[in-house]
């Protein structure tokens, strides 16, 4: 999910808190419900995480501008 651009903030606390400000595709994207709830129970798994928040923006919206090379390479975009 980070080469296809929907990560677009990490930040860790020195206490082992995560933020993670992330996208979708499309606020109708089907995995809405499931993959902020995925990415901060795969976080929480880490030893030494005391507490992941997962927050999803739209602001900006996510383009394929921001997807990296390697990805637009291997889903044909290039």
């Amino acid at each position: 999910i980070y080469e296809l651009g929907l990560i677009y903030e990490v930040n860790v606390s020195n206490d082992l808190n995560i933020e993670i400000i992330m996208s979708l595709t499309s606020p109708f994207c089907p995995a809405a419900q499931s993959m902020p709830e995925e990415i901060k129970q795969k976080l929480g798994a880490i030893e030494g995480v005391k507490e992941v928040t997962v927050t999803v923006t739209f602001d900006p919206p996510w383009s394929q501008d921001l997807m990296s090379e390697s990805a637009k390479l291997q889903l044909g975009f290039l």
